[in-house]
């Protein structure tokens, strides 16, 4: 099984990282899907190292990579609930951070997961459920990540409020560097990130 790849970006598609892992540029390239925050922080010919798992089916093997052991163990708990799937479990770690799952999850809150794109309120409320007690216990520091998810949440609607997809909101927040606070300050971060 292929645990780990480290290489340069050779290209960077819509959801995934081709990377070249071998020496001096003539090697083999890799396609690696990685969530959304990942693919925004690297540009083609930058350095990475991402923890992966390989998932093998009949006609295709496709590999799934990221930055830090916890996402990848995260990733690994989503496809053990039932109806998860990689696109689905990539997608909630596209939209939520570990530690915001770990906040839903705790907090019994399947509408934060709900708002994962593909995810409805059925398959929110069966990740809630049978990752409880899978994920570490609730930490001081989630506490204060409540109040930030609870801004973003608000400048998100005020995003998809002007007219932006849920998706381009998501990404825009996502973007936010985490010294700002305050909701007026995020929103007005998020909306410079579109005139970019």
């Amino acid at each position: 099984m292929i645990r780990q790849v480290r290489g340069t970006v050779a290209a960077v598609g819509k959801s995934f990282f081709v990377i070249d892992v071998g020496s001096s540029g003539g090697g083999i390239g890799l396609r690696v899907f990685v969530p959304e925050p990942t693919l925004a922080r690297f540009r083609a010919e930058s350095q990475i190292t991402l923890h992966t798992y390989l998932q093998v089916r009949e006609s295709d093997l496709s590999l799934y990579g990221f930055e830090n052991d916890e996402e990848l163990a995260v990733f690994e708990l989503l496809l053990g609930v039932s109806g998860v799937g990689p696109k689905v479990a990539l997608a909630t770690l596209s939209t939520l951070t570990p530690d915001a799952l770990r906040l839903a999850v705790a907090n019994k809150e399947p509408g934060m997961v709900a708002r994962v794109p593909g995810i409805g309120k059925r398959t929110a409320e069966k990740i809630v459920l049978e990752l409880q007690g899978k994920l570490s216990t609730v930490s001081d520091d989630l506490v204060g990540l409540a109040s930030a998810i609870d801004a973003d949440s608000e400048v998100i609607d005020a995003l998809t409020g002007l007219g932006y997809s849920v998706v381009q909101a998501q990404r825009a927040v996502q973007q936010i560097p985490a010294d700002v606070v305050g909701v007026e300050e995020r929103l007005r971060v998020a909306l410079s990130s579109f005139g970019e």
